[in-house]
């Protein structure tokens, strides 16, 4: 599996694989400036919620270690936490990573070298406990299926997304390193075709069975019996077990609910947002209008004057949701009190 996200040797970059390469070209970039940083989260270089946040805390940490000595410390180091937050208003990993890096480096005292000191602490830490989650998520969700049973994705919720295994792929992993076979439909996942580009890729790679579909073609591969659970990760899960996901995951949610279908959800439970009451309250990132009408096309594929909405997360509501699944366990309905309990 790719190592996508970790600090230089010297520690003054945060190097990430570069995802909007794949799956024609393996690249990675060095980033030391904010505007960079800004950059790769707002372009999806980097992606995936876990992943988000560990390069938030990398990234913090690093620009903290540039900050001049005549300037506020304090000060300087809000502002790039902020800057940083601003830029993926639905992934709640983004915020709650930045605000562990901001504690631990006030837990330090006011001395600038002990407070860097601390967050380079933190951010390791950040990534090395995404490995643990992402390894019991993984085998959770090897207790909802079984050998020999067709599975469809939904965007992106692989290795790459996290630092090991994943979240929703993270079963799929696993359970084909046990001896598993498993056939998987991806969907492609319009407008940034995340399933294409990045799950088929990672699928392949690893020697899984997998078939790639367009995200139009999931009811007719239902009807056909060809899939026994569908796995989904999220960006964010509201107290009501509402999620957010890539925009089309309520749909595939709807068509799983019609055919009888298991839909599971895999997260960390640091995704889940307690202070969040439903899907109603889940702000939903509007992208650039490009990534429609042209993104990996070579023309443009829609009249200039048409109107283009592109919205990038849509809202599963928690009953068409068969398990929430997390580090801590397997949350079902009714999930005011599932969720509850594992987000102490």
């Amino acid at each position: 599996m790719l190592n996508n996200i970790r600090l230089s040797s010297d520690e003054s970059a945060v190097v990430i694989l570069d995802q909007t390469k794949l799956p024609g070209r393996v690249e990675e970039l060095r980033l030391t400036k904010i505007e960079e940083m800004r950059n790769a989260i707002i372009t999806l270089q980097v992606r995936g919620a876990p992943a988000i946040g560990i390069f938030a805390g990398y990234a913090l940490y690093v620009l903290s270690k540039s900050i001049p000595e005549k300037v506020d410390f304090w000060k300087a180091l809000s502002d790039i936490k902020d800057i940083l937050n601003s830029t993926r208003p639905t992934a709640v990993n983004l915020n709650r990573a930045l605000e562990r890096m901001m504690a631990a480096a006030k837990k330090a005292g006011k001395s600038r070298k002990k407070a860097i000191s601390a967050m380079g602490n933190e951010c390791r830490l950040i990534q090395s406990e995404d490995v643990a989650i992402c390894r019991s998520i993984a085998e959770y969700s090897l207790k909802l299926i079984k050998d020999n049973i067709g599975i469809l994705t939904y965007c992106n919720a692989g290795a790459i997304a996290t630092s090991r295994y994943g979240t929703a792929l993270g079963g799929i992993f696993l359970g084909h390193e046990r001896g598993y076979k498993f056939s998987v439909y991806c969907c492609e996942t319009r407008p940034l075709m995340q399933g294409a580009r990045l799950t088929a890729y990672e699928l392949t790679e690893s020697g899984i069975d997998t078939t790639l579909i367009c995200d139009n073609m999931a009811s007719k591969v239902m009807s056909e019996g060809k899939i026994h659970a569908c796995f989904v990760g999220c960006d964010r899960v509201a107290a009501n077990g509402d999620v957010a996901n890539k925009i089309g995951t309520s749909m595939v949610a709807v068509l799983a609910k019609h055919y009888n279908i298991p839909f599971y959800v895999f997260c960390p439970s640091t995704t889940l947002d307690v202070n969040c009451q439903n899907g109603r309250d889940i702000v939903i990132e509007t992208r650039s209008e490009k990534e429609i009408h042209t993104g990996y096309f070579a023309e443009r594929v829609a009249p200039q004057n048409v109107k283009i909405y592109n919205p990038a997360f849509d809202v599963t509501p928690a009953e068409l949701i068969t398990a929430i699944v997390t580090e801590k366990g397997i949350c079902r309905a009714p999930y005011e009190d599932s969720l509850m309990a594992v987000s102490r």
